[in-house]
């Protein structure tokens, strides 16, 4: 079976490329240790690399890089934020994905490698490779709690009440920022995503991001009130 092999030069990284044959699909996945997405998607990409067969010379062939210790190919291959996958044949660039869907990333690597796997794939397979990651608003949660009430029964059955979870407190909001601000060397809080701004200012900013090769983690403040009310 296929693997997805890390190379951590260039060279090692030219001298690969070029003993691809033409028809070789080349999937080039950039990531950096610091970016949480980036360790959801190897584990997608080496999962789906495991369905297809190692054969000589290779039909398809897995890759991945660092992108802050290879700059050169990152620049090369327009690496603005990661995850980023490129999927390229006989030098040409078929298409690029910036983030962590796995879906669109399993589909496109379906699509332009020209088969699904070894055999057929079945929904258990699929359902092996995890969703995207993204983050969900908070929900309140509700407790029960029992007390005496008058009216209660004779037989002494209590009263249920509910009541909302009390909203975070400032510092662990403040806690929490800061966590998220150290997750990425530049971090982008953000209505929307990259490829999904929800606002003017979000949309400008990313623009001006990529047009300065500025490599960012991003947090979409629509999903979680609480952070987007710890940065009013």
């Amino acid at each position: 079976m296929s693997t997805l092999n890390e190379i951590a030069s260039e060279e090692g990284f030219y001298n690969h490329v070029s003993s691809l044959p033409s028809s070789a699909l080349l999937v080039l996945y950039f990531h950096t240790p610091w970016a949480a997405p980036c360790t959801q998607m190897c584990t997608v990409l080496s999962t789906l690399a495991s369905t297809y067969p190692a054969t000589t010379p290779p039909a398809i062939s897995f890759v991945s890089v660092n992108a802050e210790d290879l700059p050169d190919i990152s620049e090369e291959y327009d690496v603005t934020a990661v995850p980023f996958i490129v999927l390229i044949r006989d030098g040409k660039t078929l298409q690029s994905l910036s983030g962590s869907d796995a879906i669109k990333a399993r589909a496109a690597i379906e699509q332009h490698a020209g088969v699904t796997a070894t055999g057929s794939t079945t929904g258990a397979e699929k359902q092996s490779i995890p969703p995207p990651l993204h983050a969900e608003p908070r929900k309140d949660l509700s407790t029960s709690s029992t007390s005496d009430t008058p009216g209660a029964n004779t037989n002494g059955a209590a009263a249920t009440s509910t009541s909302p979870t009390p909203p975070p407190t400032n510092e662990e909001v403040f806690a929490r920022l800061d966590e998220l601000v150290k997750a990425a060397p530049v971090m982008l809080f953000m209505k929307g995503t990259p490829n999904d701004p929800q606002c003017g200012f979000s949309r400008q900013i990313v623009a001006i991001l990529r047009e300065n090769g500025v490599k960012y983690g991003f947090f979409n403040i629509l999903a979680d009130e609480d952070v987007r009310r710890g940065l009013k």
